[in-house]
């Protein structure tokens, strides 16, 4: 039996990729591909998830709940984040939609990058690849997105973040 080592944060974004695919099919390489991650990577992120329970035994469909459990109960103690300097870049957490609307701060939080067209404090991305791997795939973002919002927001911040997800899981 394989020993688990521990989740990735990179692990979060293979899931909440395959999330966003919904019921499309998909292959390991493509999700390599989208992620900017290696096929390695990505095939020992599938093991260690599946060894985790948040996907089932054939790694192709996600444990929603568990999931959810994860992201609102762990991903901040697990992968926590504090704002850094002011930058340019893609506004995440709550500066993002789909919480951009409901609430309003005076300094947004970005992932820092020349791509991005924002000014806020620093935050950094789950993993390397966030920023490119967002800017093809808008459902993807939006998901990393509350997921910053989980490991950074406030209590209602927070909340909402988990509202959000959760109807996205279903």
């Amino acid at each position: 039996m394989n020993e688990h080592k521990g989740m990735r944060p990179q692990d979060v974004a293979v899931l909440l990729k395959v999330v966003a695919l919904g019921a499309e099919p998909w292959l390991a390489r493509d999700l390599a591909s989208a992620l900017r991650l290696s096929p390695a990577e990505v095939s020992n992120s599938l093991k260690r998830s599946a060894m985790a329970g948040l996907l089932d035994a054939t790694r192709r469909k996600v444990a929603k709940a568990n999931l959810m459990d994860f992201l609102q109960h762990g991903l901040p103690y697990v992968f926590p984040v504090r704002p850094g300097g002011s930058v340019r870049g893609m506004p995440t957490a709550h500066s993002a939609a789909p919480l951009a609307t409901k609430f309003m701060s005076d300094e947004p939080y970005v992932w820092p990058s020349a791509k991005g067209a924002s000014k806020g404090q620093a935050i950094q991305p789950l993993y390397p690849g966030a920023v490119d791997a967002s800017l093809d795939d808008a459902a993807l973002y939006q998901l990393l997105a509350l997921a910053d919002a989980l490991r950074v927001g406030r209590t209602r911040e927070r909340a909402e973040a988990a509202k959000e997800l959760s109807k996205r899981l279903k």
